[in-house]
């Protein structure tokens, strides 16, 4: 089973948290971090990779239920 994750390139900030967390699905270009597939395994690391988002620009989506960032 995969969801989608999605990077908002107007809220990123380019941290690099979540390439740091998951740096097989998420990858830091120079100016905003993207997703390395569309899809992503479910896994908790990708929730967290969401969660600890500072300007909280990752989406995980499951179908059209958002699943992250966590509230």
């Amino acid at each position: 089973m995969t969801w989608k994750a999605e990077v908002d390139g107007g809220r990123c900030m380019a941290s690099g948290m979540c390439a740091g967390i998951a740096p097989d699905l998420f990858a830091l270009d120079e100016e905003h971090a993207r997703p390395r597939h569309e899809e992503v395994p479910e896994e908790e690391r990708v929730l967290d990779a969401a969660d600890s988002c500072p300007a909280l620009a990752i989406t995980i989506r499951d179908g059209t239920t958002t699943v992250g960032p966590r509230p």
